[in-house]
């Protein structure tokens, strides 16, 4: 298809030139490159920086308040700065916020979170004077959407999508409404990209998604998340696996003993607590308890070494007490945490915590938030500190300002210095110093 299309913008046809807009997750940053992608094989030109564009596109977040009004700012933005390019909007708030996008934005292609396969087609509608408003009830989608992989992303790491979706429906979250229930992605489907990614010599490949602990759930096969990790270990040219966002519930010992035989797996673990008192828990619907996030921590450390927790977490939900905060701070503290995204709540238009009573101020939300990001950085400190003068493998991944950034595979940001160029190569690096929040290193000859 993509040969053929190429033929015909040879015989006349002008090549569109695109520029993508991206807001938010990773899975959004995977899904606009798939959508640039099917635009470079219809022959069409993605442009980057402030090259002239007739077609913009934007993908919308919608995870939190201040991601949707984001997406609604770069929209005007966009609107204003190519005033005589078509302009598409996709994604999350296009799903959740459509009458709105219709009412006020004024755009000419609106998607949501379906048929951006169809991307190319609309564009060149669009560019004829024919506008798309294909906005589907997204809750009743029970089909991945295949957009064909990605063919150009960074160097060293690459995102793969292996699932869409959320069943969960916790009282503070929007997504599902965004996203609809869980879609796992065909597995000969990933097992063919990930081996295109091999073959491309990506250093790092990250399974990405919406919950991809979820991964075969819609099936009804038995087929789980361990079954993709252990299918992309077996392909030779990627060193690394990352996953993605998990729940701690996930972690059981069939997973974990899964999990020590893979060398390529990396050690380290985003589990979302969200908060650290069992009654805030309960009211945001999650499905675990912190006992059994406890569990999951002692059951990684325990068989795999030099696992790193990363985590998010939310103050100031509604009804959250003071006491309540304390708990949340003294079971974080006790974690030892390796990094945290800490956000306050803000609240989703629709969720049912909309209208759940004893909100908080902002003003306690953000002392609150000060106080989280504050013990973050010390257990981030403690345990970058407790790796000084050991040696490890470090993914070289960019220059900045005449040092070289790289991550160890549990997720350590290492800075060197060297005049060599060793974008996405593995190096063994000593681990020298720690200062101003970053770990230093020399490279071991």
């Amino acid at each position: 298809m993509g040969r053929e299309r190429k033929i015909l913008l040879g015989k006349g046809v002008r090549a569109i030139r695109v520029r993508f807009f991206t807001l938010g997750c990773k899975t959004n940053l995977y899904e606009s490159e798939a959508m640039a992608e099917l635009f470079r094989q219809a022959g069409h030109q993605v442009v980057t920086g402030k090259a002239e564009a007739d077609v913009c596109i934007i993908n919308t977040c919608a995870v939190t308040g201040t991601g949707a009004q984001k997406s609604r700012q770069m929209i005007r933005r966009v609107k204003r700065e190519y005033p005589n390019a078509k302009i598409a909007v996709c994604g999350c708030l296009a799903q959740t916020d459509s009458t709105r996008m219709r009412q006020e934005m004024g755009v000419d292609i609106l998607l949501g979170n379906k048929y951006r396969d169809r991307i190319v087609e609309f564009s060149e509608k669009a560019l004829s004077g024919m506008p798309t408003d294909a906005i589907e009830d997204i809750l009743k989608e029970h089909t991945f959407e295949e957009l064909g992989g990605t063919r150009s992303q960074s160097r060293v790491r690459a995102n793969l999508k292996i699932e869409d979706g959320c069943n969960n429906f916790c009282s503070y979250c929007i997504i599902p409404y965004a996203r609809g229930p869980v879609r796992s992605r065909a597995m000969d489907a990933i097992v063919k990209e990930a081996e295109e990614l091999g073959k491309a010599g990506y250093g790092e490949v990250v399974l990405t998604g919406i919950h991809i602990g979820s991964y075969g759930k819609d099936l009804k096969d038995g087929t789980g998340l361990m079954d993709v990790i252990e299918a992309v270990h077996r392909i030779d040219g990627i060193a690394r696996i990352r996953l993605g966002s998990l729940e701690p519930v996930l972690m059981d010992e069939d997973f974990v003993r899964r999990a020590k035989a893979l060398p390529k797996l990396c050690p380290q673990f985003h589990m979302s607590l969200q908060s650290g008192c069992d009654a805030t828990l309960k009211r945001m619907r999650r499905r675990y308890t912190t006992e059994e996030y406890r569990q999951a921590v002692n059951l990684l450390r325990e068989h795999l070494p030099d696992t790193a927790i990363t985590t998010d977490l939310m103050v100031g939900f509604a009804g959250e007490t003071e006491q309540e905060f304390e708990e949340s701070y003294n079971f974080c503290k006790e974690m030892g945490f390796a990094q945290m995204h800490i956000f306050p709540y803000s609240i989703r238009e629709g969720t049912a915590a909309e209208h759940f009573p004893d909100q908080v101020d902002e003003h306690t939300k953000t002392e609150r938030a000060h106080k989280m990001l504050s013990l973050a950085e010390q257990m981030k400190e403690e345990f970058y500190r407790s790796y000084m003068g050991r040696t490890m493998p470090v993914l070289m991944e960019q220059k900045k300002q005449n040092r070289y950034h790289g991550t160890t595979a549990n997720y350590l940001d290492v800075q060197i210095e060297t005049d060599r160029d060793v974008t996405g190569q593995i190096l063994e690096i000593k681990l020298t110093d720690w200062k101003d929040g970053m770990l230093f290193g020399e490279i071991k000859e």
